[in-house]
């Protein structure tokens, strides 16, 4: 082997437990991209259902909402806590959050007052 490559042989028993584990990973991926699937074919519904803004805008929202929450924890692998960087993650996507929603704040506020 060249250029120090490192070969690690696994028994068939961490062959078998890697495979269980990367298939119950991406059921849970499947799983979470159909429920935003069908979480978005809802609020298209809702739109085109020709229900009062006051009801839509609300709804979109909070579907809108649930589907940061489900990206964050699911695509951005929040849910594995065996990582030893989710700290790191969680606070740089966190702050990240509190900026966006201090920037949505302050733009709404000079977007009222300007009117």
């Amino acid at each position: 082997m060249a250029h120090g490559t490192h070969v690690e042989v696994r028994t068939q028993a961490q062959y078998e437990y890697d495979k269980a584990q990367s298939k119950a990973h991406m059921r849970k991926q499947v799983v979470n991209f159909a429920i935003m699937i069908f979480l978005t074919f809802i609020a298209f519904a809702a739109v085109l259902s020709g229900f009062a803004p006051t009801f839509i805008i609300p709804v979109v929202l909070l579907l809108a909402g649930i589907q940061v929450v489900l990206q964050l924890y699911a695509f951005m692998h929040l849910e594995d806590r065996s990582t030893h960087m989710v700290g790191v993650i969680e606070f740089f996507i966190w702050s990240a959050a509190f900026i966006a929603f201090t920037f949505f704040v302050a733009f709404t506020t000079i977007i009222w007052w300007g009117i």
